[in-house]
């Protein structure tokens, strides 16, 4: 039993919660992406698509390429998954998914700022535009990649504390 992060477990017990947590992180976001890619699929059928400069143009196959990559990173999860059930590998099941589950993420993140910059361009001006996609960027950035990644240095400070204070730290 491992009791490195506060739980009684197995090995076994711990790839099936962190497996289970990962499905759920990957409902969250697939759900989105698919919205998403639905969305710009439809678009090319739009008659305001005809209209489209070779940039806007380009910027369309950017996202929908940018979509399409993230649907399969995000949907491999659960290909990966079907190939090696019931063979006792969950534990490195949950590695491979923890390595694609962000990558399905920044796919993501990069469909909805070719996206969101596409849409302003048309409804704004090119200036406007890339100044609010900008803004948005930085706004993705800090809520899905620098929050995370100062609570997690967060925790390795307080587990560092925590242990000098009981006399197991270095």
């Amino acid at each position: 039993m491992r009791e490195e992060d506060g739980r009684s477990e197995s090995a076994d017990e711990r790839a099936d919660r962190r497996w289970n947590e990962l499905l759920q992180e990957v409902r969250v976001v697939q759900t989105g992406a698919q919205v998403l890619f639905g969305f710009l699929l439809s678009v090319v059928f739009t008659p305001k698509f005809g209209t489209l400069g070779d940039f806007d143009n380009g910027l369309y196959v950017a996202a929908v390429v940018l979509g399409a990559a993230s649907m399969g990173v995000l949907v491999s999860v659960v290909s990966v998954h079907r190939a090696v059930a019931g063979r006792h590998r969950k534990p490195g099941l949950v590695r491979v998914a923890n390595r694609l589950v962000p990558l399905g993420v920044a796919l993501s993140a990069c469909t909805i700022g070719c996206s969101l910059l596409l849409l302003l361009r048309v409804a704004t001006d090119p200036v406007t535009a890339a100044v609010l996609t900008s803004g948005a960027a930085i706004w993705f950035l800090g809520w899905w990649l620098v929050l995370p990644m100062a609570l997690r240095l967060g925790d390795a400070g307080s587990r560092e504390a925590d242990d000098a204070a009981e006399g197991g730290g270095a």
